[in-house]
């Protein structure tokens, strides 16, 4: 520990003393960000895993984004068996993949299921691999 800051030229009191008031603050975010993985795994099925989760945002813009320490609004979790998209700790929907058909448009994913659209959203650079991880668990 007495390493810490030597390079900078900093005594290691110094690093401990600018620690100690974000402490609290990383504390209360780790416990905000494990509530909601918390939340969203109860809806796991047993035998099932999250493969991933993206941020997304919706095509337009409905009101004000969040808050930078609320993290993003809208998030796509792909499962082994399902998608699933999440409006923070609310479940809008899941379906399974078998059922799903998933065109990548450039950053825009569209999801389609029976012949119908839905929904579209903005996934930046991970749409191809969202698509791509999906087709591998079973969606056209």
């Amino acid at each position: 520990m007495a390493g810490l800051g030597h390079e900078a030229g900093m005594p290691w009191w110094d690093i401990a003393a600018a620690a100690v008031p974000v402490a609290p603050l990383a504390g209360w975010a780790g416990s905000r960000i494990g509530r909601l993985r918390g939340l969203r795994d109860e809806v796991l099925e047993p035998g099932e895993k999250a493969l991933g989760v993206y941020a997304v945002q919706p095509p337009y813009r409905e009101h004000l984004p969040p808050n930078a320490h609320e993290g993003p609004q809208y998030e796509l979790r792909l499962t082994t068996p399902n998608l699933e998209m999440w409006e923070r700790a609310v479940l809008l929907w899941r379906h399974p993949l078998p059922e799903l058909r998933l065109l990548a448009e450039g950053p825009r994913l569209r999801v389609f299921r029976e012949g119908c659209e839905a929904g579209t959203m903005l996934l930046g650079r991970n749409a191809q691999e969202v698509r791509d991880t999906a087709r591998r668990h079973g969606a056209d």
